[in-house]
């Protein structure tokens, strides 16, 4: 399975993960991931954001293979400049999210599109929110957001409202739809079986890819389908218990200390023995 690293594609989640706790990519992650490159290795990421708040790392870490995006709702070639895959939401999440506002009007929300991120509700996590992805939205109301193409809705509130919304939803049972819980305070709404995992069995079958053994680390809920659906699977040592039971792999560094380098290394050992 190891036996070329240029077959070895490295998918990596970004918060918690990649980026470090201030948001910065770690010089000791940057060099290894140069140095795995320059061996003929592939790395890319897979992240729950959008084409425009990506574009600052895009930039930084110079990726050549194509990205997974919106949680797995999207695979986007920065070089073509075109959207390989995209599995959007039905229309009915329009209603969806205008019911779930109505039961918890004090929460933030936005709508994510191919062309960019509409605010529906400003609130301080929407804001908090913006400001960590670093874009320039759109601001609009919930109902003058143009139908389909929605990739997902993010709501934006305390944990304790996350939690109350988790059991909203439950109870609410929407068709067509699943929520994944992607941070302490952002609750996610994606197309029924869309995740990252799903999108990694999408990204097997694009071009070039065949033959490749995928590695997957991340940190978060929203990681785990990734991690069991790639051939290795691997966490950082902050992880979640939750992830933590799925990986293969568990390393000894945080995201603050160097995880996606420990993991480079872990990959290079394999890949010489």
């Amino acid at each position: 399975m190891f036996e070329d690293i240029s077959k070895v594609v490295l998918l990596s989640d970004m918060d918690g993960t990649l980026l470090s706790t201030d948001k910065r990519i770690t010089d000791t992650d940057r060099r290894a991931i140069e140095h795995f490159r320059e061996l003929g290795g592939r790395f890319t990421v897979a992240t729950g954001r959008t084409v425009q708040s990506f574009d600052q790392y895009r930039s930084m870490l110079g990726l050549k293979e194509p990205i997974i995006m919106y949680n797995g709702a999207a695979i986007y070639d920065y070089t073509s400049g075109k959207m390989l895959y995209t599995h959007p939401l039905p229309e009915a999440a329009g209603a969806y999210a205008a019911q779930l506002m109505e039961l918890m009007p004090d929460v933030g929300g936005e709508v994510l599109r191919p062309e960019g991120t509409y605010v529906f509700s400003n609130t301080d996590y929407q804001q908090l929110h913006t400001r960590l992805c670093g874009i320039e939205p759109y601001y609009k109301g919930l109902g003058e957001i143009e139908e389909g193409g929605w990739l997902k809705v993010l709501f934006a509130m305390s944990p304790e409202d996350v939690d109350c919304m988790e059991l909203l939803v439950k109870k609410l049972d929407y068709e067509g739809v699943d929520f994944v819980r992607s941070s302490e305070i952002f609750f996610e709404m994606l197309p029924k079986g869309v995740s990252k995992g799903s999108a990694l069995a999408e990204y097997r079958k694009l071009s070039g890819m065949e033959g490749c053994t995928f590695v997957s680390i991340g940190d978060f809920n929203n990681d785990i389908e990734m991690i069991v659906g790639a051939d290795l699977g691997v966490c950082p040592a902050n992880a979640e218990d939750s992830v933590k039971a799925k990986a293969d792999l568990i390393l000894t560094r945080t995201n603050d200390e160097g995880a996606v380098s420990e993991l480079i290394d872990h990959i290079i050992e394999r890949c010489r023995s």
